[in-house]
């Protein structure tokens, strides 16, 4: 019997060299985005004025299969790249399990997740185009992070919205974002007309992705010179972070396995999607039939709650709208929920993708998250990420259902990042004082009755 390495390494030849587009394989495409000004469908020139025009052409680009990556986007990868595949065999023997277990770790860059996969190539072609800066924002830091890192590299000013109750429970994330010179403001702000509108209406509110995509948005077509990037949903995200699944496919490829299961946090999709994409390929294409399972956190279940409809992707309401899973843009979850999947919908690929039954997803409370979380710490090392032990609570349950049925299933999951800036949460759940939120059926009802009524599509 082959001996597998704990840990499996690509070399740099073996990158990939293009992104995979997993929507010119899906029999039905998502549907499109419309202008929320005319309700008609989005043209790729309407883009232009908040995105940059190479990002707009991805965006809306539903056939082309294999899209190169740039080389320049390639000699950035290989400073962190390729990332590990990983056999959890510690995990595997704490659960007593005949299960097999692979995570691919994306926390082993100075951002900590894999979000640094898209920042460098959004970066680059902003730098490319000649732009003066960029604006976005961000949730638990991460992608403000990421992104804050791609752009140093470029010379190229940013300014990053930070959801709130994110920015007062991790200041060291924001020292992190100074390192690399970009500017930080706690959203919802003083400093854009929406943010002083949402504050009005909600005083002393947490914030939400939902606010502080309006500001970035809002301060982007407002700054000579300066557009919008968002770190998760858009189709364009997906594309990049094609690159984890396609390492992963590759890696579990030499060493002759293939997942029966691949699971994956769900916050706006990017990790997921990314992690997914040439799993989902075969699935499409009836190559294979893995399972798919998207893990969300029952404080923000936009998938296992949420109405598949047409949204705005912010609170302000100043975006294209997308038919998603959606617990409606004026949703602001819980502030005692730790971490960045806080988002009020779900990427417009993946929602088509669950409502049309090629995956499945499950809700958890926080409390349990942690629990797997801090179990995970001690067997494998790695502190996790709370986004992260979303999905090492789902590869367990998975692994948990093969020690009852004596099946040798084989699981892979995406570690997406490291904890080490979570240690709030971490001492939170440590001392008993976090608590599980879980919205009511009234709360959400309340926010589903405020859905955008586009005539002729949704009513």
């Amino acid at each position: 019997m082959k001996k597998i390495p704990h840990r499996v390494y690509l070399t740099e030849e073996q990158m990939p060299k293009q992104w995979y587009n997993l929507r010119a394989d899906m029999k039905d495409l998502p549907d499109p985005l419309l202008n929320p000004g005319t309700g008609r469908p989005i043209t790729e020139e309407e883009l232009y004025p908040v995105f940059c025009e190479k990002l707009a052409h991805q965006e809306l680009d539903n056939t082309t299969r294999y899209i190169d990556i740039p080389e320049e986007v390639q000699d950035f990868y290989k400073m962190y790249r390729p990332s590990p595949l990983i056999r959890a065999y510690n995990l595997e023997k704490y659960l007593d399990t005949p299960a097999k277990i692979y995570y691919k770790f994306e926390g082993n860059n100075t951002s900590g997740s894999h979000k640094l996969n898209s920042a460098v190539a959004q970066a680059y072609y902003a730098k490319e185009q000649g732009l003066k800066g960029l604006t976005t924002e961000t949730g638990a830091g991460q992608w403000g992070t990421a992104l804050a890192e791609a752009c140093s590299f470029y010379h190229l000013p940013l300014i990053v919205y930070m959801v709130k109750c994110s920015y007062e429970q991790k200041p060291f994330r924001k020292s992190v974002i100074h390192t690399f010179d970009a500017e930080i403001v706690p959203s919802p702000s003083e400093t854009t007309e929406i943010g002083r509108k949402i504050l009005a209406e909600n005083p002393g509110t947490s914030g939400s992705l939902g606010c502080a995509i309006s500001e970035a948005v809002e301060k982007a077509v407002s700054t000579d010179g300066y557009k919008y990037v968002l770190g998760s949903v858009l189709n364009q995200v997906l594309l990049h972070q094609s690159i984890i699944g396609l390492e992963s496919k590759t890696a579990m490829e030499l060493l002759d396995e293939y997942p029966d299961v691949v699971v994956g946090c769900a916050g706006g999709g990017s990790n997921l999607g990314g992690l997914i994409s040439p799993f989902m390929q075969d699935k499409l294409t009836g190559k294979a039939d893995p399972r798919i399972v998207a893990v969300e956190p029952a404080s923000c279940p936009s998938l296992t709650r949420g109405k598949y409809a047409y949204d705005f992707c912010d609170t302000g309401k100043v975006t294209p709208l997308a038919r998603m899973y959606t617990l409606g843009c004026d949703f602001i979850p819980s502030a005692n929920h730790a971490g960045g999947l806080r988002y009020h919908g779900m990427s417009p690929i993946l929602s088509k993708l669950y409502h049309d039954g090629y995956m499945e997803a499950i809700s958890v409370e926080q409390t349990k998250v942690f629990e797997a979380a801090t179990m995970f710490a001690k067997q494998e090392t790695i502190l996790p990420a709370p986004e992260s032990a979303h999905a090492i609570y789902g590869a367990v349950q998975e692994a948990l259902k093969c020690k009852e049925s004596g099946e040798a299933k084989t699981i892979l999951f995406g570690l997406t990042g490291t904890g080490y800036f979570d240690m709030y949460a971490y001492q939170s759940y440590m001392d008993g004082t976090m608590k599980d939120y879980i919205p009511t059926d009234a709360e959400l009802e309340k926010s589903f009755a405020r859905l955008p009524k586009i005539p002729g599509i949704q009513e």
